[in-house]
C-alpha cells in the first residue's frame, strides 16, 4: 500500500510540475508553444490549414486560412472569424496561432489568421493598414475557401484587438479600400487597448510616439452608434492592458447610441482570456461559447442599435 500511495503521489506531483512548466512555456515562449500544446491535448478537431497567401510586399503581410478537414463544396458556405495576433506591435506571427483555427473551425466557422508589419515598418497606421488589407482580401477572397464574405466577424488580441476595434470604429482604413465598415458583422477585442495617450510605455512609443495628435489614433475617439456590433471581453487581473480601456470604450459606445457586449472576468489577466481557447484550457472557461454566440449572432442580425447583452457567469460591468 505504502507503495502506491508513493506511486500516485509520485503521479500527483509530476502531473503539478507538468502542469506548471506548460504555464511556464506558455508565458516566455508564446502562441507557438500553446498552439503545440493544444494540438497534442487536442488533436487537430477535423480543422486544417488551407492557404497561406501573402497581401502585400512585406513578408508580415500575410493571412492564413483554416477551415474542415472534409467540406462538400455544395454545402452553404459559412461565417468567417478572422483574428489579429497580439505582441504589442513588434511580435507576433499568424503561423503560431493555429489553435484558434481549431477552436472555431468546428464551431462552424472559416478562419482567418490575420499578420501585419511589426515594429519599425509596422508603426501606426501601417498596422491598420495591413488589417483592412486582410479583410479585403477575405472580403473578395474567402468565397473560394468555402466562407460567406457577407457574414465576417473580425477579432484581436492585445495589440490585435486594438487593431480590429480601430479598423472596425474609424471608416476610412477600409474606405481606403474600396469597403465599408458596414461590411463587417462585428468586432471582438480580447484585454484590447483603447485609452491609452499619452504614450508611455516602450511598445507604445515605438509604434505611436511620431504621431502629432495622439488622440486620432485612439478607439475611443472614434465611438460611434452606426459602427458594426462589438464585443469587448477582459480580465480583471489583467496589468499590462487595464481593464479601465475596455470600460471607457464600451462607455463612449454606449454614449454614442449603441450597445456594445462586454464580459469582465475577475479571476482573468492579460493572457488568461486566449489561453483559455486552447486545449487543454477550453471548455473550462466560458470565452470560447461567448465568442461563437456572438459571431454568429452578429452575422445574422441587422443592426448594433439592437444588440443585447447576455449575462455570462463571472461578468461585471
Amino acid at each position: 500500500m505504502r507503495k502506491v500511495l508513493w506511486i500516485l503521489g509520485g503521479l500527483a506531483l509530476f502531473a503539478v510540475v507538468a502542469a506548471i512548466t506548460i504555464q511556464v512555456a506558455v508565458w516566455r515562449n508564446g502562441p507557438a508553444v500553446l498552439s503545440a500544446v493544444d494540438n497534442l491535448t487536442g488533436g487537430d478537431r477535423d480543422a486544417e490549414l488551407k492557404a497561406t497567401i501573402s497581401t502585400g510586399a512585406h513578408p508580415q503581410q500575410k493571412v492564413l486560412v483554416w477551415g474542415p478537414e472534409r467540406r462538400d463544396p455544395a454545402d452553404a458556405p459559412l461565417p468567417v472569424l478572422l483574428f489579429a495576433h497580439g505582441g504589442g506591435w513588434r511580435s507576433g506571427d499568424p503561423v503560431d496561432y493555429g489553435f484558434i483555427g481549431r477552436a472555431f473551425v468546428p464551431e462552424g466557422f472559416i478562419v482567418v489568421l490575420s499578420g501585419y508589419r511589426l515594429g519599425e515598418d509596422g508603426r501606426y497606421p501601417a498596422m491598420l493598414e495591413d488589417t483592412a488589407s486582410a479583410i479585403a482580401w477575405t472580403h473578395e477572397e474567402i468565397a473560394a475557401y468555402g466562407g460567406d464574405p457577407d457574414r465576417i466577424v473580425i477579432a484581436g488580441h492585445s495589440a490585435g484587438a486594438y487593431n480590429v476595434v480601430m479598423t472596425a470604429l474609424e471608416e476610412q482604413w477600409l474606405g481606403r479600400r474600396g469597403l465599408s465598415t458596414s461590411d463587417i458583422a462585428g468586432v471582438i477585442g480580447m484585454s484590447g487597448p483603447y485609452d491609452f495617450a499619452p504614450f508611455k510605455s516602450d511598445s507604445t512609443i515605438a509604434a505611436f510616439g511620431h504621431v502629432d495628435d495622439a488622440e486620432i489614433t485612439q478607439p475611443i475617439s472614434h465611438a460611434r452608434a452606426d459602427a458594426p456590433r462589438v464585443l469587448l471581453i477582459q480580465g480583471e487581473e489583467d496589468t499590462l492592458v487595464f481593464p479601465r480601456n475596455s470600460r471607457v470604450l464600451a462607455e463612449e459606445i454606449e454614449s454614442a447610441g449603441a450597445d456594445p457586449d462586454t464580459r469582465f472576468y475577475a479571476d482573468m489577466d492579460h493572457n488568461a482570456p486566449i489561453i483559455s481557447l486552447a486545449a487543454p484550457w477550453r471548455g473550462r472557461r466560458d470565452v470560447l461559447n461567448v465568442m461563437t454566440e456572438f459571431a454568429r449572432t452578429a452575422s445574422t442580425a441587422p443592426a448594433q442599435i439592437a444588440q443585447t447583452s447576455v449575462p455570462v457567469q463571472g461578468e461585471s460591468r
